[in-house]
């Protein structure tokens, strides 16, 4: 039998101690009433005793912080149990070997950060290191989610983790999470080794989220891929190269030659063995795109008006420049470049289309914070561009790329991608040939770019055959009128047949 010694009431007002000092080491045999450690609170000093007799596993280490109730240590009756309740702990046994060596050291705890004014709660996707862990400063320990992005929480200092909210999902802002006992010192072995060599980590056949986005759209399940990532982790190449099991096709039966019988009945068709199902509870992000999606189709007068544009000139100019522009910028020029500039010109054109609604006021902008809509493996997000009109072509590029790039990783920051005055998203790198794009507000327009396609058209009399893309923008009627939507898709179009108006300013 097992004991859990709890931390007691040592007063109405007291609410924490301090584990200051341990008199027994972990897994020494300890007697009823014999002293076991030493706690502190604001006022005084307390010693706890042994409430039962047995091996002593140590689950606070020298330093740790508790409230009252919380479980300080363990007394088990056998060898076995206490072997137990050390393997299912290791962080405090490693903890408690590092006190015993060193003395006490500095202990940081780590909580869930500000991620916003209106963040108030996360969730705890994964963890990335085990209890009891050693880690680096700036290691990344964990991944959360919030209504809107996904963050890494990084490792502090260097030491040894010790894990607070392993089995809690749900984590609101300024909670406690994990601690770290600093110390340069790496641990030459596992702290627990019989854990090591028969518990069977948390990660194996585990996939990161880019890895289960491309896994689902395979229709594979993970636990048909081994995992080359730490800990067996399935990693993003692991999916690439994996390929669905087909399970090999029976040989038909012989042919038996019987006598004729009866017409059977008609059967239901039987059908296949690949007919399962499965659920997945929706993210916090796709909770929110969900409900921001929504709410803008009901509170907005929203309409949508189309015009085509031909790329030709853009096309010639890319293929001409595209070396000597990524020899001296150390970027691409992508078609991106040329629509935000034109989008920045066309908006100061039209100030309406770059203005957002507060209350009974139109707020018009002087700036143009360009937002870019990114599908990222939790889902869409929207980074933000800001002060587009006062970039050159590379810094556009150069924004983009890093801003895509965190997007992919789930490191964009809550200021990344807020605060956006007008959005562009391209369905065209999906092929998408025309679509109407809902606002994301409180703006008040998005222009949607298509996928490029070579179709006849006429110029001159004459039918020639031109890359072709239709571009949409969807706008909220209430301040933006019909004129003023058509005349900025037609400023717009301008610019980007002849992109020379773009540098010259006209």
């Amino acid at each position: 039998m097992t004991i859990d010694m709890k931390v007691p009431a040592v007063g109405e007002s007291v609410t924490q101690v301090t584990v200051s000092n341990w008199f027994k080491k972990e897994g020494e045999y300890v007697k009823v009433d014999e002293v076991l450690c030493e706690l502190e609170s604001d006022k005084a000093t307390f010693e706890l005793p042994a409430e039962a007799e047995g091996i002593l596993h140590i689950v606070a280490p020298t330093g740790t912080t508790l409230n009252i109730g919380d479980v300080i240590c363990r007394i088990a009756s056998t060898v076995e149990e206490a072997k137990a309740s050390a393997a299912a702990d290791p962080s405090s046994v490693a903890i408690q070997k590092l006190t015993q060596k060193e003395g006490l050291q500095q202990v940081i705890t780590m909580e869930i950060p500000p991620l916003g004014e209106s963040i108030t709660e996360v969730t705890l996707v994964q963890w990335l290191k085990r209890d009891g862990d050693y880690v680096k400063m700036d290691e990344a320990l964990c991944e959360i989610e919030s209504d809107k992005a996904t963050f890494e929480i990084n490792a502090k200092a260097s030491g040894i983790l010790k894990i607070l909210a392993l089995d809690k999902k749900n984590l609101t802002i300024g909670e406690p999470i994990c601690q770290i006992f600093v110390t340069e010192e790496v641990p030459t072995s596992s702290p627990t080794p019989e854990l090591a060599s028969t518990a069977t980590s948390y990660a194996a056949g585990h996939a990161s989220p880019a890895a289960a986005k491309i896994l689902a759209e395979k229709g594979i399940d993970p636990q048909q891929v081994k995992g080359t990532g730490r800990d067996g982790r399935i990693t993003k190449q692991d999916a690439l190269s994996a390929q669905k099991v087909v399970p090999p096709t029976p040989a038909p039966p012989p042919i038996v030659s019987t006598p004729p019988s009866p017409e059977p009945v008609a059967q239901p068709r039987a059908e296949g063995p690949h007919r399962g199902t499965r659920r997945e509870k929706m993210s916090s992000l796709r909770k929110t795109v969900a409900r921001r999606l929504v709410a803008a189709k009901n509170e907005t007068a929203m309409l949508t008006t189309f015009n085509e544009v031909n790329m030709k000139a853009i096309i010639d100019l890319r293929t001409k420049y595209k070396e000597l522009f990524k020899e001296k910028h150390d970027i691409g020029l992508g078609f991106m470049s040329f629509f935000v500039k034109a989008c920045c010109i066309a908006l100061q054109e039209f100030p309406a289309v770059n203005a957002q609604i507060d209350g009974d006021e139109i707020v018009y902008h002087d700036f143009c914070d360009i937002s870019i809509a990114v599908s990222a493996p939790k889902g869409l997000v929207v980074p933000v561009i800001r002060n587009a009109e006062r970039m050159s072509f590379a810094e556009i590029e150069k924004e983009i790329a890093r801003l895509a790039s965190r997007a992919r990783e789930n490191k964009l920051s809550i200021p990344e991608m807020t605060g956006g005055t007008f959005t562009i998203t391209n369905g065209g790198v999906f092929g998408s040939l025309m679509s109407t794009p809902i606002i994301n507000p409180p703006q008040v327009a998005i222009l949607g770019m298509h996928n490029i396609v070579e179709r006849p058209v006429a110029e001159n009399g004459q039918v020639v055959i031109r890359p072709m893309m239709y571009v949409a923008l969807s706008y909220d009627h209430r301040i933006i009128d019909g004129r003023e939507s058509v005349s900025f898709l037609v400023r717009l179009k301008q610019l980007l047949e002849d992109p020379a108006r773009m540098l010259l300013g006209i």
